[in-house]
């Protein structure tokens, strides 16, 4: 799954974009880039997207769709 972040801009947001995925599902392996603003997701169902994009926003970031 990939979801697209604005608002990604350091190493702390990458901790935090991926301790919000990890919040929902533990076992999630997390990659983000923060040229692209790109945060891609496997071992996650895509019925769990809403909840990870909720997760995300309350970090402070806004998905883009």
């Amino acid at each position: 799954m990939d979801i697209q972040v604005e608002g990604m801009s350091c190493q702390h947001c990458v901790k935090s974009v991926t301790e919000a995925v990890h919040s929902v599902k533990g076992d999630a392996t997390v990659q983000v880039s923060l040229d692209s603003g790109l945060v891609h997701i496997e071992n996650l169902d895509e019925t769990q997207r809403s909840v990870v994009e909720t997760a995300i926003e309350e970090q402070g970031y806004e998905i883009k769709n």
